[in-house]
């Protein structure tokens, strides 16, 4: 096992690479154009043995990974954002397929206004077309679920495609030491694809599927789906046991930060996730009982784990990195569903939306929303949903609104 210094985009790559990969079909977007460079530069040097083919689009690029999946080769692709959201159509279709291949997302915010800076809009948005979701919060998490999403995808309780989630910028493009598995060892992990009936041969045709479906066996192929995705989380905790016995490190669907005997709790997803907890020992140091939750799955969701490690909290802070118009943050409301209807459930759940556009969430912020659980505690209150914005950053956005309006009216355009 040697140890490099990897971005996040790199290990991405080495997960492709150690998986033994046949086809990435491949389409540049900011940030996660280095993965495909990569790639590209083994491939091109002879030390990875694949065929790479750049199409004109993300929305062909995932067509073309469903396809190859589904002739039985094993497929990797990448894909950032706008790109994301040009290929969902096609993220349901191929999914539909039950077509198994992994695509890592490298999260950015969407337009309008344009930024090329993080959050998990882009990411949430694709929550319901039937790809599983892992979301890492390191390098050595990336290039570790790589490998491991090859096995979920291609596990027969499964066949589905895997999105490998990471944040942009934060954590693609740091560095940071990383256990490179040997590659023996990592063949040994993810093995060779079993296609199993998934095959073509243009020599013997044979047609797998049927181009329309009435509403009683569509709405039965769907379901199907749906209790396949749910395997998700029984198969994910075997391959964990499974990878922690090969390589030392273990994951799990959720991964618990000093919440064992925490009263107030902090859940949120991806990078950011490291400065509460570094939030969390400087409270824990002035006598604060708190912890972290943060979910590796978005889908499937942990429902089960969420209400057990949760119950019998006093509050529970979800940070939301992304925003729902007209509804708010996206996994706190998934939360709020997980733990209806729960006896032991926390009393108070709290909403706090914020790292939108690549924000940082500083660790005064932290603190704050930690005082807000321990107000909704003692006031027996919960406080409506609430964007992370100091007073400084409303006074910079009025001044810069006040420019903007001083400079129509001197061109004489309408506001």
């Amino acid at each position: 096992m040697t140890r490099l210094l990897l971005t996040g985009n790199a290990a991405a790559a080495w997960g492709a690479r150690l998986a033994a990969t046949d086809y990435i079909p491949a389409f540049p977007i900011t940030p996660q154009t280095e993965i495909i460079e990569a790639l590209a530069n083994w491939i091109d040097h002879n030390e990875m043995d694949a065929r790479m083919v750049t199409l004109e689009s993300e929305h062909s690029m995932i067509t073309a990974a469903g396809t190859a999946a589904a002739t039985g080769v094993r497929v990797f692709s990448a894909t950032s954002s706008q790109g994301l959201l040009y290929g969902m159509e096609m993220l349901y279709t191929v999914a539909g397929w039950r077509a198994p291949f992994v695509l890592a997302n490298v999260s950015r915010g969407l337009a309008a206004p344009i930024t090329l800076e993080p959050d998990h809009n882009d990411i949430v948005a694709a929550r319901d077309c039937g790809f599983l979701q892992i979301h890492c919060a390191t390098c050595q998490e990336v290039l570790d679920n790589t490998l491991i999403a090859f096995r979920l995808a291609e596990d027969e309780r499964i066949r589905l495609p895997v999105i490998v989630n990471l944040d942009g910028f934060y954590l693609s493009f740091t560095r940071e030491p990383v256990e490179l598995p040997d590659a023996a060892q990592a063949k040994t992990f993810v093995a060779d694809f079993d296609a199993e009936n998934i095959r073509f041969r243009a020599s013997s045709p044979v047609s797998q599927a049927v181009a329309v479906l009435g509403g009683t066996p569509y709405s039965y192929f769907r379901y199907q789906t749906h209790l396949a995705a749910q395997n998700g989380l029984t198969v994910y905790a075997e391959l964990c046991d499974e990878f922690n016995q090969q390589f030392g490190r273990q994951y799990a669907a959720i991964e618990n930060y000093r919440a064992d005997d925490a009263e107030l709790v902090f859940v949120m997803m991806g990078c950011f996730a490291t400065k509460a907890k570094e939030a969390v020992d400087q409270l824990r140091e002035a006598g604060w009982a708190i912890g972290l939750l943060r979910p590796r799955l978005l889908r499937p969701l942990p429902k089960e784990d969420f209400a057990r490690l949760l119950a019998g909290k006093q509050a529970v802070a979800v940070v939301d990195q992304n925003l729902s118009m007209g509804m708010g943050g996206v996994l706190h409301s998934e939360l709020a569903t997980s733990l209806y209807g729960q006896s032991d459930a926390p009393q108070h759940l709290l909403s706090f939306v914020g790292g939108l556009g690549g924000r940082d969430i500083s660790t005064e912020e932290f603190f704050a929303m930690a005082d807000a659980m321990k107000q909704a505690v003692s006031s027996g209150q919960t406080p409506p949903t609430r964007l992370l914005y100091s007073d400084n950053e409303f006074k910079e956005i009025r001044k810069l609104q006040a420019i903007a309006k001083v400079q129509n009216e001197t061109n004489g355009e309408p506001r």
